[in-house]
């Protein structure tokens, strides 16, 4: 089984960047589908964004125009690039592979923006 790890998370003041990267373990070739989800202390859960295998990306609502989400095959990593952060955008950030039989996620990296 592949195995994820993120990093990049921090502290930043509103209306800065960071990048999330999401190394995997080895090839994800045999997965369909590569998203960013964040959770907030006491809210549910939420898709950030995906990109698909055959290049796809899709985005909530709230990131629209501020995030992108990329990978680089050649390295097995999956990026979130962030831009504009605005306090609402607080929360954990988790990484998920899924293909039709498996559905995998790394351990999580914070992100607080703060002032």
């Amino acid at each position: 089984q592949v195995q994820l790890v993120e990093s990049g998370g921090g502290l930043v003041q509103p209306g800065g960047s960071l990048r999330l990267s999401c190394a995997a373990s080895r090839s994800s070739a045999g997965f369909s589908a590569m998203s960013w989800y964040r959770q907030a202390p006491g809210k549910q859960r939420e898709l950030v964004a995906t990109i698909t295998s055959g290049g796809t990306t899709t985005y909530a609502d709230s990131v629209k125009g501020r995030f992108t989400i990329a990978r680089d095959n050649a390295k097995n990593t999956l990026y979130l690039q962030m831009n504009s952060l605005k306090p609402d955008d607080t929360a954990v950030y988790y990484c998920n592979f899924r293909s039709w039989t498996s559905n995998v996620w790394g351990q999580g990296t914070q992100v607080t923006v703060s002032s």
